[in-house]
């Protein structure tokens, strides 16, 4: 995104009303100190750095979604 960078996109989301409380998770390869601070600073709701473990994004995805019944089979 050539006129914002994720952490602007980030502030700019929380602003809106309707995507106010929205989860945010941000994913980065810049694993260094205080980012993870940053990013939450910046309106993510959590941080995975990269390389992703995707049991870890597994986790922060059962986190922050709603829980949902599942559908019905007939």
């Amino acid at each position: 995104m050539p006129e914002m960078d994720g952490y602007a996109t980030m502030q700019a989301i929380r602003t809106m009303d309707c995507c106010r409380f929205v989860p945010i998770i941000a994913l980065t390869a810049k694993a260094l100190a205080g980012e993870r601070e940053r990013c939450i600073d910046a309106g993510a709701s959590d941080y995975v750095p990269k390389p992703v473990d995707s049991i870890e994004l597994l986790a922060a995805l059962r986190m922050w979604l709603p829980k949902v019944a599942p559908a019905p089979t007939s």
